[in-house]
């Protein structure tokens, strides 16, 4: 499965997904509380809590090309979870984490945003593998990355780490 994506005024674009920058009134609404007219119904979900709180902390986040994100649908315009990179890279490495809300899973979005940030970020100097931690009671995260063209590389009693350079996501 292939998944083309651009970097457009909007954010990065995919076919049916814009992965955009939170603005910092939705940021502020998600910490608050405050229920925004363009969430699904079920957003934020605890995931996006956590990391709107994560941006709070480091506000740069709201700044750099390469941080955290918000999914949206571009066919209803309405945000349907998170996902983003932990930025700095260490060692030429860099992890990405995502989440969409209930009420969106089943329908391959997990995968189109995942593959297309991390093709985004594999075509940065500096970064050569982008990788997730998963926990092992979390299988449908595995086969989201997989799907997306990361493979398991590790794992111990609790979580398995997925990984990817380009030339895998070309091959995906």
């Amino acid at each position: 499965m292939s998944f083309s994506f651009s970097l457009t005024d909007e954010g990065l674009t995919t076919e049916r997904l814009v992965l955009r920058q939170w603005s910092t009134d939705e940021l502020s609404a998600v910490l608050d509380g405050r229920r925004l007219a363009h969430w699904a119904e079920d957003y934020p979900a605890e995931g996006d809590r956590v990391i709107a709180g994560f941006i709070s902390e480091h506000p740069d986040c709201l700044r750099q090309t390469y941080g955290q994100r918000l999914i949206v649908e571009r066919e209803a315009g309405l945000v349907v979870g998170s996902i983003g990179l932990f930025w700095p890279p260490t060692d030429r490495a860099i992890e990405i984490g995502y989440g969409i809300v209930p009420s969106r899973r089943g329908r391959g979005y997990a995968t189109e945003a995942t593959r297309a940030l991390a093709g985004f970020v594999l075509a940065v100097p500096g970064v050569d593998i982008v990788y997730a931690n998963v926990e092992l009671s979390n299988p449908a995260s595995g086969r989201v990355l997989e799907k997306a063209g990361l493979r398991r590389v590790s794992s111990n009693a609790e979580t398995a780490r997925y990984a990817a350079t380009a030339a895998d996501l070309l091959r995906a």
